[in-house]
């Protein structure tokens, strides 16, 4: 069941938030918050229902690792119970995500024939199992008590988060399922919930899905590109993904607005970046908090001198590339990140820097190349699209490129979304922060209902999110 489709918005959505208001409403709060379970838990299952079982038992492990660090005052036996807790997540997210990938390479370099298991990837293992990683961290660090059973289901099934994030941590939801005055409709928070979800099924469905034509024909169905279409396909995706992802957490914050649950921000203009650093406290922020907290720091952060800071840094995003997915794609991707990252600490260190018009199109040029990395099907596909942005001068667009252009919307419409998807990636406001904009109820309340109709217009050629992948 997605975001973007009608049986979420007009049957799912609505039936879940009126089970669940209409059951407080009646005082009947312990059955409200098991109809919020089973309705995420329903969500979850009904992209595959054999994914059920492996949710239910991470909760029921994690849970039972974080009252058995509670009840132990031992140091030795809470530090065992913390290792047996990440060592399970860790476990989880290796079988399911990486068992074939590693089998692959074992066989290719050691010349072997082991048989591939063909795992099938449950969605969102890496969302709610880093979820469960941070409580299960937090716990032993006496960080969070140990909340009621219930309130701990819905902090990892809560579903408009549940599949893609934003990573939550436990401080930030399990009060918010605590607090007795989220029980009641809150007005303010339905009208600021309808806004950004409107506008992320807008980014998403008119925007997102139009320019990803000239991204899925570049990536998937050529083999020869002149520069134009080399540029077009790299530039292309770097847009889908960012209006895809973001938009999906913009619908996921206004959902859980409608709940009451204020989620987390997940992106603030990254295009508008004059660094790699900056980028990342931009893009993609509750996976960059969740790296930076439950792994540089305890690594050692930036304490142990200037060499040991620089390997940690690579370490945090060799571990991002590889959490992202099973391929050596993926890996490069994050160690071209890594390098990115030292170089814009060494530059700072010796006090290089450039003026916001240089840095900021110089960062999103690097951005862009390296999201080739992240999308390619292969490193050889990957190399082939840059090799081709810098070594002809081949400006036009070749018919075996426009001919596999599969269009809902006139061609011509796709190149103006593109366009106006550069303009608003760069330059415009995110959706969030027209929300926090405080007053300008009438055109709000305009936006939301264009861009729902709009939205709901375009939703017949439904399309997954694309970090349902990761």
């Amino acid at each position: 069941m997605l975001f973007n489709s009608f049986v979420f918005i007009f049957a799912f959505l609505p039936i879940t938030f009126l089970v669940y208001f209409g059951l407080n409403r009646m005082r009947h709060y312990t059955t409200a918050k098991i109809a919020l379970v089973v309705a995420s838990l329903y969500f979850y299952a009904f992209f595959n229902w054999s994914y059920l079982p492996i949710i239910i038992s991470s909760i029921l492990v994690n849970y039972l690792v974080a009252w058995r660090m509670k009840v132990d005052d031992k140091p030795w036996l809470r530090k065992l119970w913390l290792v047996v807790g990440v060592a399970f997540n860790i476990g989880m997210i290796g079988y399911f995500k990486y068992f074939d990938f590693f089998i692959e390479n074992v066989n290719a370099l050691f010349k072997t024939d082991f048989t591939l298991r063909n795992i099938l990837l449950p969605l969102g293992i890496s969302f709610f199992t880093f979820q469960q990683v941070a409580f299960v961290v937090d716990s032993y660090r006496r960080k969070t008590e140990l909340p009621g059973f219930l309130d701990y289901c819905n902090f990892v099934t809560f579903f408009p988060q549940l599949i893609a994030g934003p990573i939550v941590l436990p401080e930030e939801m399990l009060p918010q399922f605590e607090d007795r005055a989220n029980r009641r409709v809150n007005y303010e928070n339905m009208f600021n919930g309808l806004f950004i979800f409107a506008l992320g099924l807008g980014k998403k469905v008119l925007i997102a899905d139009s320019i990803a034509v000239f991204a899925n024909t570049g990536f998937d169905l050529m083999t020869t590109y002149t520069m134009a279409e080399a540029w077009l396909t790299s530039l292309s995706y770097s847009f889908q993904l960012y209006f895809d992802f973001s938009g999906y957490c913009d619908m996921a914050i206004g959902i859980g607005l409608m709940f009451n649950i204020k989620l987390p921000l997940n992106f603030n203009a990254p295009y508008w970046a004059c660094d790699f650093q900056d980028f990342w406290r931009r893009w993609h922020m509750t996976l960059n908090r969740f790296l930076t907290q439950y792994l540089y720091i305890p690594l050692g952060g930036s304490r142990r001198g200037e060499v040991r800071t620089l390997v940690n840094i690579f370490i945090v995003f060799l571990v991002s590339g590889i959490w992202h997915g099973a391929g050596w794609t993926f890996i490069v991707w994050g160690i071209l990140h890594g390098i990115a990252m030292i170089v814009n600490r060494l530059w700072k260190k010796y006090g290089v820097t450039l003026p916001n018009w240089i840095a900021i199109p110089l960062t999103f040029f690097f951005v862009n190349i390296f999201w080739v990395f992240f999308r390619a099907d292969s490193l050889s596909d990957a190399m082939q699209i840059v090799a081709a942005m810098f070594n002809n001068w081949d400006l036009t667009l070749t018919r075996s490129y426009t001919d596999n252009l599969s269009t809902i919307v006139p061609y011509s419409m796709n190149r103006v979304i593109l366009f106006l998807s550069f303009v608003l990636g760069v330059f415009g406001k995110t959706a969030y922060q027209w929300m926090e904009t405080k007053g300008h109820y009438r055109w709000k309340s305009a936006a939301t209902i264009v861009t729902f109709v709009i939205g709901c217009l375009f939703i017949s050629r439904v399309v997954t999110f694309l970090y349902f992948n990761f």
